[in-house]
């Protein structure tokens, strides 16, 4: 029991970080890398999943606020993180598949939680398919169920980011900043389509914000309490940013460049998950975004075809 409780000085924590022998981390990290690192553990499942049903379910267009609030009221949970991103990054690569025509059966397609209908010959998740059925006139009691047991392509997500861990520090560094640019460029390219489609009609955007602060309808349903709540529930948005404290000793010159990572990872993350959001709600009424791809509906909405892609 006294093990679980043994703590390391902090100045053996400050001389390992300050070791150079042949048998210490080789220090290739720079100001980029660090503030690439942070922002690659920080953009994903979040911004990409998460936003939807804290949206849809808690907050409406004050998401935006929610944001805000977890950020600067953070709560950090490596526990779940993987899991949850992995799940998240299947959940769009699942709806990609789908568009190109292939369905997954529905035992490798989610977890035991997961629940899926059998509509038009496939295994459709329920969050996605229910609001179409309902617009159809079908009742989805009358369809088949049946519930995920392995979600294989989360599993294969974690498997193959460990491979790349395994391979090196430097390899590792670089392949991360390299999905770093393309997840920014995917939210970029997000809120530039999104946006310029709100500014020609304003309109749009003028409806789904109003109102910005759902009524209360119960303690954590919208309203103030609503957006503290959803904000509890994106923190998953912002795991990540003190990840790049982890890479202290592979840092050139820890003392100036670790506060860069940190801090500046966390500044543009936050930036670009308020843009994310305020077109989000600006392209889709809250109502509609509890869904395992928000981002894909909303750019959707736009009518640019294949820009979901």
């Amino acid at each position: 029991m006294a093990n679980l409780l043994a703590t390391k000085p902090i100045k053996t924590i400050l001389d390992e970080a300050h070791e150079t022998g042949e048998h210490s981390l080789k220090r290739a990290l720079g100001p980029s890398n660090l503030i690439a690192l942070g922002i690659g553990a920080i953009i994903g499942t979040g911004i990409f999943v998460i936003t939807g049903t804290a949206t849809a379910q808690h907050a409406g267009p004050a998401i935006i606020l929610s944001f805000v609030f977890a950020a600067t009221d953070l709560v950090l949970e490596y526990a779940f993180g993987a899991a949850t991103v992995a799940s998240g990054w299947s959940g769009y690569f699942i709806s990609l598949l789908g568009d190109f025509g292939i369905k997954l059966p529905a035992s490798i397609a989610g977890t035991h939680w997961d629940e899926f209908i059998f509509y038009n010959n496939h295994w459709e998740n329920v969050t996605k398919i229910v609001p179409k059925l309902k617009l159809l006139g079908i009742d989805p009691a009358t369809l088949p169920h049946a519930h995920g047991v392995f979600n294989l392509l989360g599993f294969l997500a974690i498997v193959f980011c460990t491979l790349v861990l395994v391979i090196g520090i430097k390899e590792s560094a670089n392949f991360n900043t390299a999905i770093v640019v393309i997840k920014i460029c995917i939210l970029l390219i997000f809120i530039a389509i999104g946006g310029n489609y709100l500014f020609g009609h304003r309109e749009l955007m003028a409806a789904n914000w109003h109102p910005f602060i759902p009524e209360n309808k119960g303690f954590g349903q919208f309203g103030m309490s609503g957006i503290l709540r959803a904000a509890a529930i994106i923190f998953f948005a912002y795991i990540g940013f003190d990840a790049v404290s982890t890479a202290a000793q592979e840092a050139r010159n820890p003392e100036k460049d670790m506060p860069i990572g940190i801090l500046g990872s966390l500044l543009i993350c936050t930036v670009l998950y308020i843009l994310v959001a305020g077109v989000l709600t600006g392209l889709v009424n809250y109502k509609n975004l509890n869904v395992p791809d928000p981002l894909a509906i909303g750019i959707d909405s736009t009518g640019y075809a294949g820009a979901a892609y």
